[in-house]
């Protein structure tokens, strides 16, 4: 792209004003550390973050409150900013993070860590993991495992090979209120009945691409190292092809996630249909609308899971509905959202409000009035919240239990395995929009065979 891009060309102050909200809670965060010189104590686990760019910095903020943890390394190829600022920001917290361009440099001259943060492009998920996993380290890889299945296989294999933790950073997995719905609401008191239908969604409003100060550019050398043919698509990596899998995979893969873990299977088939319809292909290579219908067969009956994510629009923003014969369950990751809605046909729930699994209603004063109920209008049940406040950034507990695991005092939440079989799951939307088809699933296309 031409120099005289306002988005290449802009200063540096818009660009901070531009990405503050990627970063605002960083600054933020409490809880500092009291020095450099603290010795280790035998749970104190040394890690890296490999990629500080926007989603590093959100991994490193839900990090920050826990002292147990000391970052060791980061390595960002952007090294006039991002890699500048992460460094920056941690040793005002008491770490003393080396800085490095090249992952292979870090993996070969940083002996004591334990684990490694891998926060890089979808299209860079698999060699690096697998790099830290062959060096003997355990691993937090951001979703999607990969861009395509070859390399997911890879890292699954990879894991099983090494014996190293593998967790893939699908957070809900370990977020309290979809523990609490999932255990409490949905195993125990089978709230909802028989589940007929699903619903979720992420929308998100027009925004325009991503730019960055001129002056600070990753140079055109380092670019095509790394992969990049330009500083746009570096910055943009999402909408490209060969970097990432388009919004169904950036944004859907969270929720579809819960499908799967909330029903306790894989769909059967899919059938989607999007396109790159307001944004520019030259630039926007993958789809910016695109609407899924998955087919799941439990024992009790099929249900129909609709899914779709928008970016021209945030009509309603991003939450998952989980409809039942007697219950829907509203749930997001937004703490301010979600809600059990009784249909009236339903057994009380008197049980579950006593023994603390959901809230009683809130009565609501009805006006006094003669007139006679139209027949066509449905009066909406009264809203149960969901007892669990969280309010801590979303992927500390995701984190905590990876760290955990690490002590041998937990279980992963979301391992390769469980990643995998989300990762065929979402991937093969793009699929179906590209056929104009239903397509379906085989049993065997959620499973990695081989390994130890």
């Amino acid at each position: 792209m031409s120099d005289q891009n306002p988005k290449q060309g802009m200063d540096r102050r818009t660009f901070l004003r531009a990405t503050a909200a990627a970063g605002a809670g960083l600054i933020l965060a409490p809880n500092i550390l009291s020095g450099k010189n603290n010795p280790r104590k035998s749970d104190d686990l040394n890690i890296a973050l490999l990629g500080a760019g926007a989603q590093g910095q959100v991994l490193v903020n839900a990090c920050l409150k826990n002292t147990e943890i000391r970052f060791k390394a980061v390595c960002d190829i952007w090294t006039a900013y991002n890699q500048k600022r992460v460094v920056n920001l941690l040793q005002k917290y008491g770490h003393t993070p080396n800085a490095y361009e090249d992952y292979q440099e870090m993996l070969a001259a940083e002996k004591n860590l334990d684990a490694v943060l891998v926060a890089t492009p979808d299209f860079w998920h698999a060699r690096h993991t697998i790099a830290c996993l062959e060096a003997g380290l355990h691993v937090y890889c951001e979703k999607e495992m990969s861009n395509n299945l070859q390399d997911a296989r890879n890292m699954v294999l990879t894991a099983r090979r090494t014996g190293k933790l593998l967790q893939i950073g699908h957070q809900r997995r370990s977020n309290p209120r979809y523990l609490h719905s999932y255990q409490k609401l949905l195993q125990e008191a089978k709230i909802l009945g028989r589940i007929t239908n699903i619903k979720g969604q992420w929308n998100r409003a027009v925004q325009p691409d991503l730019g960055w100060p001129k002056k600070d550019a990753i140079p055109p050398a380092t670019l095509a190292k790394y992969g990049y043919e330009s500083m746009h698509q570096f910055r943009n990596w999402r909408w490209y092809r060969r970097l990432g899998g388009g919004p169904i995979v950036d944004l859907g893969s969270h929720q579809i996630d819960i499908f799967n873990w909330f029903l306790g299977t894989s769909p059967k088939a899919v059938i989607a249909s999007g396109g790159t319809d307001y944004y520019d292909k030259r630039t926007h290579e993958w789809y910016d609308t695109v609407m899924v219908i998955y087919e799941y067969e439990l024992p009790e009956g099929k249900v129909r899971a609709y899914y779709q994510t928008l970016t021209t629009n945030s009509s309603e923003g991003y939450f998952e509905n989980f409809l039942g014969d007697q219950a829907t369950l509203q749930i997001s990751e937004s703490a301010g959202r979600g809600g059990i809605y009784r249909e009236p046909s339903a057994p009380d729930w008197e049980k579950w409000v006593k023994m603390g699994y959901l809230k009683a209603p809130v009565a609501e004063e009805k006006p006094q009035t003669d007139a006679v109920l139209d027949v066509r209008e449905t009066v909406a049940p009264p809203q149960h919240e969901l007892p669990v406040i969280f309010n801590d950034p979303y992927h500390k507990p995701h984190l905590e239990n990876f760290f955990n695991a690490i002590r041998s005092k937990a279980k992963l939440n979301c391992d390769q395995d469980v990643g995998y079989e989300t990762a065929v799951t979402v991937l093969k939307v793009n699929d179906a929009i590209e056929a104009g088809r239903r397509l379906e699933f085989k049993p065997s296309e959620f499973r990695v065979e081989g390994g130890v």
